[in-house]
């Protein structure tokens, strides 16, 4: 049992520092993502402690949308999930420091919530402390 509470106190102690060394942003303006020669929506996506950027991204229905999805962490892993229910479920997981591509062709507008649902158990999720953002499909 003391083992537990000492774990326990530790995780906290690193979640509390983590988490004042780097709060999540502001919501910033949406991001147009322009369509380019060959038809193919490309936007690169910051991944940072508790935070995307842009994370208000719009795109268009219909045509491809190609995310460079690049994690600035050191230490810390994320992930993008989007709709994962929904007709477009995307859901990728990146390493901390790491790029990863993914595609996909959104067909319905709307706007769909995307966030990282990574935690270290007990503590709230990347979610939970503010990692979340708008995919608009128009």
């Amino acid at each position: 049992l003391l083992y537990m509470l000492a774990i326990f106190w530790l995780l906290t102690l690193i979640d509390v520092t983590i988490v004042h060394a780097a709060e999540p942003s502001q919501s910033g303006p949406p991001v147009m993502i322009p369509v380019a020669a060959d038809g193919v929506q490309r936007a690169t996506v910051t991944l940072d402690s508790y935070s995307y950027s842009p994370n208000h991204s719009i795109v268009e229905a219909g045509k491809p949308v190609e995310l460079t999805l690049t994690s600035v962490t050191t230490i810390i892993p994320h992930n993008f999930i989007k709709d994962p229910a929904g007709s477009l479920s995307v859901e990728q997981d990146i390493s901390a420091g790491k790029t990863v591509t993914i595609t996909f062709t959104p067909t319905q507008p709307g706007i769909f919530p995307i966030y990282c649902d990574k935690r270290l158990w007990p503590l709230p999720s990347h979610r939970d402390k503010g990692m979340e953002g708008k995919l608009e499909v128009r």
